[in-house]
């Protein structure tokens, strides 16, 4: 991924058309507290958005296959005798047989975990070559241009029910085109509100910030599994509009940076480092600088310390947390819960309580890696967690609709908690870490390379769940706790360097309190 600063020409600048209808009608200009209150709010509402997109096809698939129903009654070895056979699985899909061609045949698993592998990967794959776009053009226009592909490609897959399509490639196409637009997203987003925001408080703001996924999550299942009821087509073409919409209110509104509306910026201008005190405030992403910097390359970006690790552990933890993210409400709808089996519109519900955990689980893991220091502590804890949290949803989650809801909120803490803490605050930490002696331009590359990796891992998480939910969720589950058990054992060097460096500063900050006493003791 290229330098995403965002910066229009000399001589060139013009606000945005929003921007400067604002100042018309206030008749005065806006002030860089407004401003970033504008940038916070648009890229939120911006990421949140993709995410409501990517969000459908989960809660669709039960509507598409409903024949893999009875994956969900196979439970060995972890079986428990509560089950029995529903007397007319199909009946929950409203018509006789059910599901949509190609996907209610016997491979029709396999073929939704295509799509969602298909999508990733060319997600996965744009992800590094989006920054290099994006340097070439005004971020709010690529923005922009990323939304509204998203929504056309998004709503198209959902043109297929009004137009009786059962071409599996063309949902295939229409998910690669749509994931490919997708990549654009995260890169933009990240740019913008680092041309804004320094880095005070950085886990925490970030951890709030990075709400928009669940957020997102959370939306995209209201809205789909609403529209459900009305044909399967309207849970995309909804999203599609609302994302298209809130595209056109990026390029009226969202102001790249600084210099693009020309404001000087304030204290917490992220140009140059400020000293407040002893405090030195870096930038969360830096914009060009005025002095020609050498671009870090790909191969030295993964030398740097701490990124070969938290790219590999970011590659495990998203192998979770998409699994979850395209599959859960498809585990929900076929696992009998208190004996029960719910619509697919009530498991896309009843999914929303894990992303609401992962809002907790973000926040809660940006402000304890702030208030103790250690990032790699922080996340290492929060995956081995999320092991026994997945161990006991699979096991007890059936037993009752509240202890479903306990179990999946909890779970939810734990698996997105370490996933939103990498994406964000690490990534803004290793792009300005002090072997790169100021060097912002590896920023962009390091962003890449941490969320490229953890986007392969979020590729091939629902593939492998797709062929192996077919013979057992069981063994689904325990793939997903032996992914969070290697990401946290990945980041092991870390927490040692980390539990070293605090122990070093104890042992220096005791030797210095003891000194005066002894200075007493010999006068």
């Amino acid at each position: 991924m290229g330098q995403l600063s965002g910066k229009a020409p000399e001589g060139k600048r013009r606000k945005p058309l929003g921007i400067e209808l604002l100042e018309c009608l206030k008749k005065s200009k806006i002030s860089y507290k407004t401003y970033q209150a504008i940038v916070l709010i648009l890229t939120f509402l911006a990421y949140a958005s993709y995410h409501a997109t990517r969000k459908t096809t989960s809660i669709v698939k039960s509507t598409l296959d409903p024949e893999s129903s009875k994956v969900g009654l196979k439970f060995s070895p972890w079986t428990i005798t509560y089950l029995s056979e529903p007397e007319d699985i199909r009946r929950l899909f409203g018509k006789p047989g059910g599901g949509w061609s190609p996907f209610d045949g016997s491979d029709g698993t396999a073929l939704l975990g295509e799509l969602d592998v298909a999508f990733l990967t060319i997600y996965a794959i744009g992800m590094y070559f989006s920054g290099h776009l994006g340097d070439r053009m005004n971020l709010r226009v690529f923005l922009t241009l990323g939304m509204i592909g998203t929504g056309v490609f998004t709503s198209l897959f959902g043109v297929g029910y009004w137009a009786n399509v059962h071409s599996f490639y063309y949902f295939l196409g229409a998910q690669m085109l749509a994931g490919l637009f997708q990549s654009t997203g995260w890169p933009s987003v990240v740019a913008v509100v680092g041309n804004w925001f320094g880095k005070r408080k950085r886990g925490l703001i970030m951890g709030i910030w990075n709400a928009h996924t669940s957020v997102g999550n959370i939306s995209g299942s209201l809205i789909a599994a609403a529209m459900l009821s009305y044909g399967w087509g309207w849970s995309f073409v909804v999203p599609g509009l609302l994302i298209t919409f809130v595209g056109l209110a990026v390029f009226l509104l969202l102001p790249v940076s600084p210099e693009s509306v020309g404001d000087d910026g304030e204290e917490d201008e992220p140009d140059s480092l400020k000293k407040t005190g002893e405090e030195i405030r870096e930038p969360l992403l830096s914009s060009e600088s005025d002095v020609k910097e050498k671009a870090v390359g790909f191969i030295e970006a993964w030398k740097i310390p701490g990124v070969a690790p938290f790219a590999v552990c970011l590659f495990f933890a998203k192998l979770v947390a998409y699994t979850f993210l395209y599959w859960l409400p498809f585990y929900i709808c076929h696992t009998a819960i208190d004996g029960k089996y719910l619509s697919s519109g009530t498991a896309g519900t009843l999914s929303t309580l894990f992303d609401v955990g992962g809002v907790v689980g973000g926040i809660l893991a940006g402000h304890i890696s702030d208030r103790i220091n250690a990032r790699a502590i922080t996340a290492a804890t929060f995956m081995y967690c999320a092991i026994p949290a997945l161990f006991f949803f699979r096991i007890y989650g059936h037993i009752s609709l509240a202890m479903n809801i306990a179990l999946m909120f909890i779970a939810g803490i734990f698996v997105n908690g370490p996933y939103a803490l990498i994406t964000t605050a690490v990534s803004a930490d290793l792009g300005t870490h002090s072997s790169l002696k100021g060097n912002s331009r590896a920023l962009a590359t390091v962003t890449a390379i941490i969320d490229g990796t953890g986007s392969v891992g979020a590729a091939i998480g629902p593939l492998l769940t797709g062929f192996i939910s077919s013979k057992s969720w069981t063994a689904v589950f325990t793939m997903l706790m032996v992914a969070a058990l290697v990401a946290g054992l990945l980041l092991t060097r870390l927490v040692i360097d980390e539990v070293a460096e605090k122990f070093a500063k104890s042992r220096s900050q005791g030797a210095a309190t003891s000194r005066p006493l002894d200075v007493a003791v010999d006068v």
